[in-house]
């Protein structure tokens, strides 16, 4: 006769605290469900780089370069070069009087360029 001295909740199994006392009621656990994937076609994740990898006149001098000389070293000659176009475009838009937008533009396009050509390689 334990069972009718209990509460509902402990009588079903779920118990009472003993230090607490009896006025707490543990929820029932529910087992997790696993969820299955729907069956959705998978995007490919969108890459981070030059979509014309490999390919361009000169993709095979900057990929024999970057191996010679290592990535970190040919990484930071990169930036230097990069940086050094940029001002080029920077004073020949001035010398023109072209706005800074304008200066975007053409240092958009000498990426895009730089991107066929194969320098981003």
């Amino acid at each position: 006769m334990a069972a009718a001295s209990l509460s509902p909740a402990a009588a079903a199994g779920f118990g009472s605290s003993f230090l607490g006392g009896g006025d707490r009621v543990a929820t029932p656990r529910v087992p997790a469900v696993r969820r299955v994937a729907a069956a959705r076609p998978t995007r490919p994740r969108p890459r981070m780089g030059n979509v014309n990898e490999g390919k361009g006149l000169f993709a095979p001098i900057v990929v024999l370069v970057r191996n010679v000389v290592g990535r970190k070293r040919f990484n930071q000659l990169r930036g230097k070069v990069i940086a050094l176009h940029s001002q080029v475009i920077t004073e020949f838009c001035k010398t023109i009087g072209a706005d800074s937008k304008q200066r975007q533009g053409l240092i958009r396009l000498a990426k895009k360029n730089g991107e066929k050509l194969g320098f981003l390689a």
